[in-house]
């Protein structure tokens, strides 16, 4: 029996999430509303770091649900996801119960008849008495409304997903053993995916879909201001348009929205009175997290900083901006306006931006440079 939506509009799902610090634009809020009206999963893809967790855990606390959460990883099996025998507890139940089972063998004349009685009492080790319920069977079987997170789908193995489908269609588990769970009250369902790899249409086709992408400046910028990161707003509102410069440059890994607020605390905390392309270099590794993109971002600051600015150039010779000798500088030689200006732009990135290709991922060695690398990168600018 479905449980009464806590939202009666769109407007007050926007609303409720508002007042637990998470900002939404209509989509978003639209699609949380039927979520809670059509008892249907929400399937949510996109680049890491744009709010796909954080929307399971705001719901929770702005329905006063119970958030459950399972982690998918690659190699994880059912056992994990679903239920498992609580093996100890048997043992302990069996070494109890010697005596017990001593007399029903008692009288047994054969070896075979004494397996017999006690293969009789199998069902006995195997009841809901001695189940250990993981994430998806606890959410089924919460005496109270649950928020069910299933984190980065798309990191575990397909066979998963097989398993995901009587639970995600149906709200209900089945064991053989004891028999067939189903939830008293639907919990509301939230997976999220990086888009590492395709998932499986049938899963697919079992939920509401959503596309989580980088907000637009105003609303990044708004939802800085909503974390009281101290920075004054003028460079929280600069800083947005820097941070959205660096994703144009397609790094490995585009710095998140979560990134963007630590970078602002972080200059915060400095008492930063303006963002000069040195002190952005030298903390450029709060949002850029690997070593070749540090290179680019330190390249690029002082054009986002400033578009006049002068860029050192790897020969020795400056470029500013009035020069007029053409030097292909790849990403690096970016317009701030309109690299800005491009972010806001529907559509505008194409398969693998986000730093995966689109089959599996791919796994990296890290270099010895990278451990030594020190938080405060200094470069000569």
């Amino acid at each position: 029996m479905s449980a009464p939506s806590p939202f009666d509009s769109v407007d007050a799902v926007g609303t409720a999430l508002a007042e637990q610090g998470y900002i939404t634009d209509t989509r978003l809020a639209t699609t949380v509303f039927l979520q809670t009206r059509l008892d249907k999963p929400v399937l949510i893809e996109g680049p890491a770091g744009v709010g796909k967790t954080e929307l399971a855990k705001v719901l929770a606390a702005a329905t006063g649900r119970r958030l459950i959460r399972l982690q998918c990883y690659e190699g994880q099996d059912e056992t994990k996801a679903l239920y498992d025998w609580d093996y100890g507890k048997q043992l302990l139940y069996t070494q109890m119960l010697r005596d017990k089972i001593g007399e029903v063998v008692a009288d047994a004349t054969t070896l075979h008849d004494a397996v017999e009685r006690i293969g009789a009492q199998e069902s006995v080790f195997f009841s809901e008495r001695f189940l250990a319920p993981r994430p998806l069977l606890e959410a089924v079987r919460s005496p109270e409304p649950a928020v069910l997170l299933i984190d980065e789908v798309d990191r575990a193995d397909e066979a998963l997903e097989a398993v995901l489908l009587e639970m995600l269609g149906e709200y209900q588990i089945s064991i053989p053993e004891v028999g067939t769970f189903a939830a008293a009250a639907p919990p509301y369902v939230v997976l999220t995916s990086n888009n590492t790899r395709d998932l499986a249409a049938a899963l697919k086709r079992r939920c509401l879909h959503l596309f989580l992408d980088y907000p637009s400046a105003e609303r990044e910028l708004e939802i800085v201001r909503s974390k009281q990161t101290g920075l004054p707003d003028a460079l929280a509102e600069q800083l947005v348009h820097i941070v959205r410069g660096l994703r144009d440059l397609e790094l490995r890994k585009a710095p998140s929205i979560s990134e963007t607020i630590d970078w602002a605390r972080t200059l915060a905390v400095l008492g930063a009175d303006e963002l000069s392309a040195q002190l952005l270099s030298d903390t450029v590794s709060v949002v850029v997290k690997y070593d070749k993109d540090v290179d680019r971002a330190v390249e690029v600051l002082p054009r986002l900083v400033d578009p006049n600015a002068e860029v050192p150039d790897p020969n020795g010779h400056h470029h500013g901006h009035h020069h007029h000798h053409h030097h292909d500088h790849g990403d690096s030689d970016v317009d701030g306006a309109a690299a800005r200006a491009a972010k806001d732009s529907p559509g505008r990135f194409d398969e693998g931006y986000y730093g995966t290709p689109s089959g599996k991922p791919q796994r990296s060695a890290v270099n010895a440079g990278q451990g030594s690398r020190s938080f405060a990168r200094r470069r000569a600018l």
